[in-house]
C-alpha cells in the first residue's frame, strides 16, 4: 500500500494478471500455451514443424480431420512470444471472465475460433475442389488463438460503459488493420486471416450482445437477501369481549 492508502502498482498488476482461482480459464489456457511453446523448443525445428502441420486448420486437415484440427490449432502458437499473449489475455480474456465466468468465456472464445475458421476456410476448400486455387493453398499453416482472442475482445466491448464502447471497437479494428499491413498484405493467407479476425471480433460484438449485457447486468445488480433488522413487531392484542 502507498502512504495515501492506495494499492501499489505491483499490487494492481497482480490483480489484473490471470489467476487459477479468479480466472481459471485464462490462467490454464496460458499454461497450456506455455507447455506447447516449450515443447517446440525442446523437440527441434523439424519435429516442431510437423506438430504444427498436424494441428493446422488448413483446408486439407479440415477435410480429413475437422474436429482434431479445430481443437489442436487453438493449443499452439508459432513464435516464442508467450509473454505477449499473457499481456493480451490479461487485457481482454481475463476481464471478460471476471464478469461472466469461466464457462461462458470459454464458449465465447470457442465460438470465435470455430466459426471464424469455418467461415474463412470453407470457401478455400470449395475453391480448391473447383480448381480455382492451387493445391498448395490447401496446406498452409493456420494455427493460433487470435480468432478466439478477438471474439472475447469484441464481447468485452459489449459490457463496457457506453462512453467507452466506440473507442474500444475502433481500437480492435485498428489492431486488426495493423496485423494485416504488417503480415504480407495482399497474399491470400493474409486476406483470409484478416477476414477471420474481423468475423471473430464481430461475433463477439454482435453474436453475444444481448446475452452478455443481461449477464453482466445481473452480476452487477445482484442484491443481498432482505433481512429484518430490529425487534419484531408486537402481536396485536385480542379484542376484549363486551
Amino acid at each position: 500500500m502507498t502512504p495515501e492508502g492506495r494499492p501499489s502498482w505491483p499490487t494492481r498488476l497482480a490483480v489484473l494478471l490471470p489467476s487459477p482461482s479468479v480466472t481459471p480459464f485464462t490462467f490454464w489456457y496460458l499454461a497450456i500455451l506455455l507447455v506447447t511453446t516449450v515443447i517446440q523448443r525442446l523437440v527441434g525445428t523439424t519435429v516442431s514443424a510437423r506438430l504444427l502441420s498436424l494441428a493446422s486448420t488448413d483446408a486439407h486437415n479440415l477435410w480429413n480431420h475437422p474436429v482434431r484440427s479445430l481443437i489442436a490449432s487453438a493449443l499452439w502458437i508459432t513464435d516464442s512470444g508467450w509473454l505477449a499473449y499473457v499481456v493480451i489475455f490479461a487485457l481482454a480474456v481475463a476481464p471478460l471472465e471476471r464478469r461472466v465466468g469461466a464457462g461462458w468465456t470459454f464458449t465465447v472464445f470457442a465460438s470465435g475460433h470455430v466459426l471464424a475458421t469455418l467461415a474463412t476456410e470453407l470457401p478455400v476448400m470449395w475453391a480448391l475442389r473447383a480448381g480455382v486455387l492451387p493445391q498448395t493453398d490447401g496446406r498452409w499453416l493456420d494455427i493460433g488463438v487470435s480468432y478466439g482472442f478477438f471474439a472475447t475482445a469484441g464481447a468485452m466491448v459489449v459490457i463496457l460503459e457506453p462512453r467507452l464502447r466506440l473507442w474500444a471497437a475502433l481500437a480492435i479494428e485498428a489492431c486488426i488493420a495493423v496485423i494485416y499491413v504488417t503480415d504480407e498484405p495482399g497474399t491470400l493467407l493474409s486476406v483470409v486471416t484478416l477476414a477471420g479476425h474481423l468475423i471473430a471480433a464481430h461475433i463477439g460484438m454482435f453474436g453475444w450482445r444481448g446475452w452478455l449485457r443481461r449477464r453482466a447486468l445481473a452480476g452487477t445488480l445482484r442484491l443481498p437477501r432482505r433481512r429484518v433488522v430490529g425487534p419484531a413487531p408486537e402481536p396485536l392484542a385480542e379484542p376484549v369481549a363486551p
